[in-house]
């Protein structure tokens, strides 16, 4: 399972997709486990992340950059600078 960068995401893409119309989720530095029941889509406005799947090599992506999280990974997030994102499932 990968988790897919877009770094920095075009503005165009930002807009086709409507993501400044997301709701915001923020988070303060920490490291904790998560998983992705689904699909999530998540474009970081501020902070800066490397999140490590089970099994697997560290991704690290910041403010500007358009994640992708697949349905079903495990992994653990370590939140180096306080985060704000927009998201969306599915």
């Amino acid at each position: 399972m990968q988790i897919e960068v877009t770094s920095p995401c075009p503005e165009e893409r930002i807009a086709a997709e409507g993501i400044r119309d997301w709701p915001v989720w923020s988070c303060e530095v920490s490291s904790f486990p998560w998983s992705y029941s689904e699909r999530e889509t998540c474009l970081l406005l501020e902070g800066e992340v490397m999140v490590t799947p089970d099994g697997g090599e560290p991704v690290c992506f910041g403010a500007g950059d358009r994640v992708v999280f697949p349905a079903g990974l495990r992994c653990v997030w370590d939140v180096r600078q306080p985060v704000r994102k927009h998201y969306r499932f599915g």
